[in-house]
């Protein structure tokens, strides 16, 4: 019983694919992002450079797209050190989201985010910037 405009979704890796598609048909209270990818066509690219990832993916999960659909104020979190979905994915789902956008990039942080009083607070305010 509890509608969409007052649910926050959160998504970590990717799981933020999943959270990206709903958000893009439906209206959420806001979406927190942690460690997104643009594309798991790209993300394959990146580690199987010599398959046709393109042709075997079954799912594409092409968040990038997809963001244009989007008019819920978004939170996305990464780690520069991220081993796993590289930083300027994450970055470039920042840059093209619309507003209201916000970030937490940590420069120490890797694939599996601290959750440090940094961390804790910037979600603590995304959420209180949706009231």
């Amino acid at each position: 019983g509890v509608k969409d405009e007052s649910i926050i979704l959160y998504g970590e890796s990717l799981g933020t694919a999943v959270a990206v598609n709903l958000a893009s048909k439906n209206k959420f209270a806001g979406i927190i992002l942690e460690s997104p990818f643009t594309s798991m066509v790209k993300l394959a690219k990146k580690y199987y450079p010599y398959l046709p990832v393109k042709i075997l993916l079954r799912d594409k999960y092409e968040s990038e797209d997809k963001l244009k659909k989007i008019n819920a104020p978004i939170l996305i979190m990464h780690g520069e050190k991220d081993t796993i979905v590289p930083f300027e994915m994450g970055k470039k789902i920042y840059d093209k989201s619309k507003q209201p956008k916000y970030k937490y990039f940590n420069e120490k942080d890797d694939h599996m985010m601290d959750y440090n009083t940094k961390l804790v607070q910037s979600i603590i305010q995304f959420i209180e910037s949706l009231n």
